[in-house]
């Protein structure tokens, strides 16, 4: 039953990752057909063909390997140069060879140098939003997921209901029972009772738990004026927080338990954790070349990992499945699945606006890169100048994509040998 789990929990994430990169295309495909560019494939996934449709011009599929997917527009870059065309594929090494396939690739988009449904034709501002469409869509969905799992489902908070009262001053903080020499607990003392909600102590009001434990531990010995609402009636106490050595330091002990439930937090706080999880992410991202030799020397070593560490797509299956064979209640288990899906949707979004070739932060880069040199030209009344060949730079997106590679199956490696963990952190 616990291996079913676990293979339910990374199926489950498997699931949401394949919905997260279909609205992340989407997010290109929208303002792309809206603005006019002609769109032949939307592909989830990459290599052979599992299973497509066409409508329309665009066909429309799932492939074999989900390891991403795609939109194929028309002329996303310009055609090539009629010299450079005429001179095929003669000499100029590898690299001049992949910008010629590249331009080859791109020239079978265009229907003829006139054809106006092309991206690169596009406005600046039309180009830029196409490209951002679908980071903003992992975005979106990340608040969207944040959102259900801490305005819908709840946090786990400590309320100001007792659960139950202490009858006892234990000798030492780990003991689990009283002895007969134990005193009874300041709580039994003042009256307190399961059930009772704590309003106030020392005319200070109470909202949860925490707000009670703070003003209690900095009390020891100090006699505290308390309302409980009890049954709907407000009923007055007297407690006299015991006082117990922790860490060197004299605390106030009351022998209360807290009630746990779920509360809701307000709708704000999705957005709220969406934009300081981009933050995080962004950090790890610009400290990425420190994150992954930390990530290869714990793995090396046996050492432990960074928590903050990058993750593959593989890691983040462990933890889903880890999650689906918790001991934790299921509201528990749902609330960390939905929050671990939209950690990996900030993790597309940022990712995807890093500035490089073939993400889609280089793509914004060179239109506006364009967008520069047409005002350049037009402040300083030059000719427009042509539209920016970003096949040039075909080479520097080879070496990217090798790097991504080789990142990917360092992460899978330290996910497989030397994995984070909720089980055992």
């Amino acid at each position: 039953m616990t291996v079913l789990a676990f293979v339910i929990g990374i199926v489950l994430l498997l699931v949401g990752l394949a919905v997260s990169i279909a609205l992340h295309e989407l997010g290109h495909l929208l303002p792309a057909k809206r603005f006019g560019v002609r769109v032949g494939q939307y592909m989830i996934g990459f290599g052979p063909t599992l299973w497509s449709r066409r409508k329309g011009e665009t066909e429309y599929g799932f492939k074999l390997i989900p390891a991403g997917g795609y939109i194929s527009m028309a002329g996303m870059y310009p055609p090539s140069p009629k010299e450079r065309a005429a001179e095929g594929r003669a000499g100029g090494g590898f690299f001049a060879t992949m910008v010629q396939d590249a331009r080859a690739a791109n020239d079978e988009t265009l229907l003829s140098d006139d054809d106006d449904r092309v991206f690169y034709r596009l406005p600046v501002w039309k180009r830029v939003v196409i490209m951002l469409g679908g980071p903003i869509m992992n975005l979106l969905l990340a608040i969207v997921l944040f959102t259900i799992a801490f305005s819908g489902i709840g946090i786990q908070t400590a309320t100001a209901t007792v659960a139950a009262v202490s009858p006892c001053v234990p000798a030492s903080a780990t003991a689990t029972s009283c002895a007969p020499s134990d005193p009874a607990s300041p709580a039994q003392k003042a009256g307190f009772r399961s059930g009772d909600v704590i309003v106030s102590i020392d005319g200070a009001a109470v909202k949860t738990f925490a707000d009670a434990s703070a003003i209690i531990q900095k009390s020891p010995g100090t006699q505290l004026d308390v309302v409980v609402d009890r049954d709907g009636v407000r009923t007055p106490l007297v407690l006299t927080p015991a006082s117990r050595t922790v860490s060197g330091t004299q605390v106030g002990f009351a022998g209360l338990t807290a009630t746990v439930e779920y509360v809701r937090q307000p709708i704000w706080a999705g957005p709220e954790a969406a934009f300081q999880n981009v933050g995080q992410v962004a950090a790890i991202v610009v400290q990425l070349p420190q994150k992954l030799y930390g990530v290869i020397e714990s793995t090396i070593t046996g050492g432990q990992r960074d928590p903050n560490s990058p993750m593959s797509i593989v890691g983040v299956g462990v933890l889903a499945g880890e999650a689906a064979t918790s001991t934790a209640p299921i509201l528990d288990r749902v609330a960390f699945f939905l929050s671990l899906l939209a950690s990996l949707n900030i993790a597309l979004f940022v990712f995807n606006l890093i500035p490089l070739l073939p993400l889609d932060g280089g793509h914004v880069v060179v239109a506006l890169w364009e967008g520069v040199k047409r005002l350049w030209a037009k402040l300083f009344r030059r000719p427009p100048p042509k539209p920016v060949d970003a096949t040039k730079l075909v080479p520097v997106t080879f070496v990217v994509v090798v790097l991504l590679i080789a990142m990917g199956v360092v992460l899978i490696l330290a996910d497989v040998i030397n994995p984070l963990s909720i089980l055992n952190p």
